[in-house]
């Protein structure tokens, strides 16, 4: 089987290996598993490498590199009249010879490649659409079309759209799903925390103002001024750093919040293993992995209500739901901080359900797609 990806997420070219963000690597790995050549259809640099960078494991792809581009600019839009025909090109040839499509959403490329899949009604496709499919949340007009196009049976055909959660109003393109960080193998034994010691919260992704990654802070500042003996890490990078050290440093609180930056898998594993709760204030998500992966090790989860996190949390039996309203969810973590017997069954039933989600029965189901 030749199955090609179409994908926004910016590749780097080291030493003959093509690395980039690992979590759609780590993904990318297991589908490679079945399929015999790859042809990956994606923008390429030449920046250094990363912490949060990881390479393919397939040694012989078919690499076709299609320039970067965004539309936040009149400069940006004007330079993509050029670059448009280059993409759309590369985009055709590599779906013509593919046996099996794979379309990364949302994403720029990825509606490119919604609009150009069209043209190849009987080949066999996917698509994993990682962003938030609630119809009714607010959203830029290209996601909007990218979700149009894929739930159209007419416009899409032969095509499988993963996204998360179960909602109304779908075709039969869409098949509701989940993503995994974790196999059976690696489970172990929550590690006993308590509500006498420091009370620990993490936060896990991009320093971007989607992420609100402020808010998390206020929230751990508020808790310190009502006396709760609290501290936050965030692991991550991004456009708000600056923001955030000046906030830290204006309100006196490096002793309790501490930018950790970008770091690989086995310390943010450790960080969710030794932390009560993990908290993503987010605009927007689609399955929040670090959701996921904090509550697979006990952690709390403190979301936002958006997507498909109050299926997660249960409608806020196994975590709290946050208003983004500070005194409200304040209120929320002290009825949990004074209650020590519900904080343990949150942390209980958060594994329980976080555990179901393997990288085993991930991998499962991606066979079970590739097979029909």
């Amino acid at each position: 089987m030749k199955f090609v990806i179409i994908t926004h997420v910016v590749h780097v070219k080291k030493n003959g290996k093509y690395f980039g963000y690992s979590p759609y690597i780590r993904e990318m790995n297991i589908w490679e598993k079945y399929i015999d050549e790859l042809i990956v259809v994606a923008p390429l640099t030449s920046r250094e490498l990363t912490e949060i960078d990881d390479s393919y494991k397939n040694k012989n792809i078919d690499f076709k590199q299609i320039p970067a581009f965004n539309i936040t600019s009149l400069l940006n839009v004007l330079s993509l009249t050029f670059k448009l025909p280059i993409i759309f090109w590369k985009i055709f040839w590599a779906m013509k010879k593919a046996d099996h499509i794979h379309l990364r959403c949302p994403g720029n490329v990825g509606l490119i490649g919604c609009i150009v899949q069209m043209l190849f009604p009987n080949k066999i496709k996917t698509a994993k659409y990682a962003g938030n499919w609630d119809p009714k949340s607010k959203q830029p007009i290209t996601y909007r079309m990218q979700k149009w196009i894929l739930n159209n049976t007419f416009l899409t055909r032969n095509m499988k759209v993963l996204v998360y959660g179960d909602w109304k109003e779908i075709s039969h393109n869409i098949q509701p799903f989940f993503t995994a960080s974790y196999y059976e193998k690696e489970k172990s034994p929550l590690k006993i925390l308590d509500l006498n010691e420091t009370i620990k919260f993490i936060f896990v992704g991009t320093l971007s103002s989607g992420k609100n990654p402020l808010y998390a802070v206020k929230l751990i500042e508020d808790l310190i001024k009502k006396g709760y003996k609290v501290s936050l890490q965030l692991y991550g990078e991004g456009q708000e750093r600056n923001a955030l050290e000046e906030y830290i440093f204006t309100n006196k609180l490096a002793n309790y919040v501490t930018l950790k930056g970008n770091q690989n898998r086995k310390i943010i594993t450790n960080a969710y293993e030794n932390s009560h709760f993990i908290v993503l204030p987010s605009k927007s998500e689609g399955w929040p992995k670090a959701i996921a992966e904090g509550m697979f090790w006990g952690c709390v989860p403190v979301a936002t209500n958006i997507s498909c996190v109050s299926d997660m949390l249960d409608y806020g039996n196994r975590g709290i739901l946050l208003q983004r309203e500070l005194e409200k969810d304040v209120q929320q973590l002290e009825n949990i901080l004074n209650h020590e017997q519900r904080f343990d069954s949150f942390r209980k039933k958060s594994s329980e359900w976080s555990r179901k989600y393997t990288l085993d029965l991930f991998e499962s189901e991606i066979k079970r797609i590739l097979e029909k």
